[in-house]
């Protein structure tokens, strides 16, 4: 058996319209439990709404989602998130008048079983679950290396930093399926050297299953285990990377000269 034998979410002829408007077209592929699969596409090739398929943003109108075993016409955000499934967003989406530590903790509110009113008047389990989430938002930005910054208010960061607290906001979750929508977006090379290395460590250090959009194929070609390449919303490639990108279907819609 290999180290990806083991799928973790299948889609099934997923299509999505959008206003009237075909965003994806019967798109099927697995990614394996464990691995660190790629979507790579030109602009509008309907990347983002995948994801936005799989975590229940969008409601496909044909096809069907596996995730873990269990099959779903639809997945409603909510039962992702506590299925284990964590997104990050192409646009940033963080509470900018929060601190670092204060954002990294809104990760956890999926973990906490005490009532609204024990967190309202500090009483019951509240105390000892403030304590415990507390402990491990701190173990992920120790992990991510964001300390210097965990008291500093996110809005007042510089970009690169911000897009890492909104990954650490995602692995707070303790997430088995992570989505990242274009994580290294707008960084320069060094900074997309760095959030490299954290995806594959986050990868390697928990198990956590990794898909991510990301226009840079030296950085796709370096860290993923599997590439799917998408196209005005159909699916053209799909495999290892060194496969994908011999492809010469994948290279025509890269290089414009396939339409």
């Amino acid at each position: 058996m290999t180290r990806f034998a083991d799928p973790l979410l299948e889609l099934d002829h997923i299509s999505l319209s959008l206003k009237g408007v075909k965003a994806i077209t019967d798109i099927s592929f697995a990614v394996a439990r464990g691995e660190i699969c790629a979507l790579i596409g030109p602009n509008g090739a309907g990347k983002s709404s995948l994801l936005n398929v799989i975590n229940g943003v969008y409601r496909a109108q044909e096809g069907r989602i596996r995730y873990d075993g269990e099959a779903r016409r639809h997945m409603r955000p909510h039962h992702a998130a506590e299925r284990g499934i964590a997104r990050t967003f192409q646009n940033i989406a963080l509470f900018k008048g929060m601190t670092v530590l204060d954002n990294v903790l809104t990760g956890r509110n999926l973990k906490r079983r005490s009532s609204w009113v024990e967190q309202a008047l500090g009483i019951g389990r509240a105390g000892r679950e403030d304590d415990e989430q507390r402990r491990r938002a701190e173990e992920v930005i120790a992990f991510l290396q964001l300390q210097p910054w965990r008291q500093s208010i996110v809005g007042k960061l510089p970009y690169g930093l911000q897009k890492r607290v909104e990954l650490a906001r995602a692995l707070a979750a303790e997430p088995r399926l992570l989505l990242l929508d274009e994580p290294m977006a707008g960084m320069n090379a060094a900074e997309k050297k760095a959030m490299s290395q954290y995806i594959v460590d986050i990868n390697r250090e928990f198990g956590t299953t990794v898909v991510l959009i990301e226009h840079d194929i030296g950085v796709v070609m370096g860290i993923s285990d599997h590439v799917v390449v998408l196209d005005y919303g159909r699916k053209i490639g799909d495999g290892p990377p060194d496969e994908v990108r011999a492809s010469p279907e994948v290279i025509a819609a890269y290089l414009g000269t396939r339409h």
